[in-house]
């Protein structure tokens, strides 16, 4: 833990003992009390006049229903690039994984906001190696239909976002999504699976331009206690880029937050994450599926890309409140709802539902990161437990 970026000159504002229950903790505050080193700030903001950067390194074991037993490194890195009591703050979160099914995980995401939030950079970079199963297509089918798959993914997803007035931006990017070496397992030989009728093939690609409208009056990302996010992004991929086909999509991912009181800091979180395909036939992998939104964090309670198709609906509502005054620790209760269209009919024909609850550790104060711990459970069985830096949404 780089304890260094916490330290602080002795003032009126600091304690040299164990701090009082409104004082405000972290990791590094606890590390520093366990080694003697007993000076807490009370100031309960993640603004300072520091502009970072500030780390949030971690090793961790885990389980999730998608990797089995895992062990990952995370380190989440935000800083402001100016100092107005405005700033929003830019955050790169890197992650990697090796897991029990002899899965590797590499992600780099990123949102830096420049120029005085003029301008917006948003990235998703991965490679996986990824032995896995999928299930087919549609909202009706079942884990007796699971189907292993290995195959190997790069994806690059850059966008540069401008302001236009007040919260609203709009901007144009690129995404690729190549897959290659993709095998499939069957139980039996003569089994006639989804992938088969959808058309497997050993590679894809799919490779786009992306145009990109966005409204967010958020001041922190990573774990928003106020305001309303909202992007639309409209995927053009063709040929000529390198695409298997000519296809078109759209995402609308919208989230609201709503402060439960001032006193209490406790937010009621709703977020929506709908996404349309449009003229063509994607590569089936790059069809939408639960759990395969940008961080990972649909349909949590599921094993990842349980549920797959051409079109899919997503709703979910968190409740997040505090455990200890001292915002060490916090939890969460959520539910949500999903629905995707079936291969034969196209069309929403079943609604798949899930709910839990959560635990929260307060990482970094300074930028508000949380270590974020849930377990969920859903329709047909599935449940499980899932791992996040930052809250899930």
């Amino acid at each position: 833990m780089h304890c260094s970026l916490y330290a602080q000159k002795a003032s009126n504002d600091t304690l040299k003992a164990l701090p009082d229950k409104n004082t405000q903790l972290d990791i590094a505050d606890c590390f520093r009390y366990i080694t003697k080193k007993t000076t807490f700030s009370k100031r309960d903001s993640v603004k300072t006049k520091s502009l970072g950067p500030f780390y949030t390194p971690i090793l961790y074991p885990g389980y999730a229903l998608v990797t089995g037993y895992l062990v990952g490194f995370a380190n989440n890195i935000s800083f402001y690039t100016h100092h107005e009591p405005d700033a929003k703050i830019s955050s790169i979160l890197i992650d990697d994984i090796y897991t029990q099914y002899k899965q590797y995980i590499n992600i780099v995401r990123s949102n830096i906001w420049l120029n005085h939030e003029k301008f917006n950079l948003l990235g998703d970079w991965r490679y996986y190696k990824f032995p896995t199963n999928t299930f087919g297509i549609g909202s009706s089918t079942t884990l007796a239909d699971k189907d292993p798959v290995d195959f190997s993914y790069l994806r690059i997803n850059e966008i540069v976002m401008r302001n236009i007035v007040k919260s609203f931006s709009a901007g144009i990017g690129y995404s690729l999504d190549y897959h290659w070496d993709i095998t499939e397992s069957k139980t039996s030989p003569n089994l006639i699976t989804d992938l088969d009728k959808y058309g497997l093939i050993n590679k894809s690609t799919s490779s786009g331009i992306t145009f990109n409208f966005q409204y967010d009056n958020r001041l922190n990302s990573n774990n928003t206690s106020n305001g309303t996010y909202a992007n639309l992004q409209i995927r053009d991929n063709i040929k000529a880029l390198g695409s298997n086909t000519n296809w078109q999509s759209a995402t609308l991912d919208f989230r609201h937050y709503i402060r439960a009181s001032k006193k209490s800091g406790n937010v009621l979180a709703l977020w929506s994450y709908d996404c349309f395909t449009f003229f063509g036939q994607p590569p089936y992998f790059d069809l939408p599926s639960t759990g395969w939104d940008t961080y990972n964090n649909t349909a949590r309670e599921y094993v990842e890309g349980r549920f797959r198709g051409k079109d899919l609906l997503y709703a979910e509502a968190e409740y997040r409140f505090r455990v200890t005054k001292n915002g060490l620790f916090g939890g969460v209760i959520f539910s949500n709802a999903s629905s995707i269209t079936e291969l034969s009919s196209n069309r929403f024909e079943k609604v798949n539902y899930g709910t839990g609850l959560g635990l929260r550790v307060k990482m970094n104060k300074k930028s508000n990161s949380n270590l974020c711990i849930d377990y969920g459970v859903g329709t047909g069985n599935a449940k499980g437990f899932s791992f996040n830096i930052n809250e899930v949404f």
